[in-house]
């Protein structure tokens, strides 16, 4: 690795900062002062900056509780992203571990872990995600049979994997998925001839919103980044 790319991972830098700390000769290796930020780093490398020894952070795992208008995309021109409600310590790329629509609100999981990501979000995990859906209609008598048995969307060719709906009243529903299609659960309720008009995600796997209010964040414990 080079010299200015692990001070940016080790700090809060950006890599013009890193540079200039690097000619200013605030950074030695094994004792010797380094000036060429383009210097390689072996994997065991100790590193000080003023002194200090610097080591690498691991990888971030946080659940945040988005609110409505917010996107969970890196940049849009019209709505905030999902990373600016995380704090500016995280040099790490965070990327969303399975997307939220800009009006849908609830859980979000947030990494720089890709294999971890790829594990939440693959159908082949069987990750159940649990939404709260308000409808336009009453739903229809026969929902939780044809949930059950898996509803084949628009320009789909696959019906979906067998889902669970409890039916709270009759226009406010529960549905826990096994997967997460593009827009799947608006779909879904499309396809049964309903409109969701109010759509909140409450878990992921086993990680839930508890303790947190719209727009704050925690990181995950190493049981809940393990259970996936």
């Amino acid at each position: 690795m080079r010299l200015d790319k692990f001070l940016c991972e080790a700090t809060s830098w950006s890599r013009a900062e890193a540079k200039k700390a690097i000619a200013r000769g605030r950074v030695a290796h094994a004792g010797n002062t380094i000036t060429d930020p383009g210097y390689k780093l072996s994997n065991d490398a100790k590193i000080a900056l003023d002194g200090a020894t610097l080591a690498l952070q691991g990888p971030v795992y946080i659940a945040l509780y988005k609110p409505e208008g917010y996107i969970c995309a890196t940049q849009d021109e019209v709505y905030p992203c999902v990373l600016h409600l995380i704090e500016q310590a995280h040099q790490q790329p965070l990327h969303p571990a399975g997307r939220l629509d800009v009006d849908t609100t609830g859980l979000v999981l947030l990494t720089s872990d890709g294999q971890w990501s790829h594990r939440v979000t693959s159908p082949k995990k069987h990750c159940h995600k649990v939404y709260h859906v308000e409808l336009a209609e009453p739903i229809c008598a026969d929902a939780q049979a044809q949930c059950e048995a898996g509803i084949l969307l628009h320009n789909e060719t696959k019906p979906t994997r067998p889902a669970k709906l409890d039916i709270l009243t009759p226009t406010q529903v529960r549905i826990t998925l096994q997967e997460g299609k593009y827009h799947q659960v608006k779909r879904m309720f499309a396809a049964l001839n309903n409109k969701v008009i109010k759509l909140h995600r409450a878990s992921v796997g086993p990680v839930d919103l508890t303790g947190l209010n719209e727009g704050e964040w925690r990181y995950l414990t190493p049981a809940e980044v393990a259970a996936f």
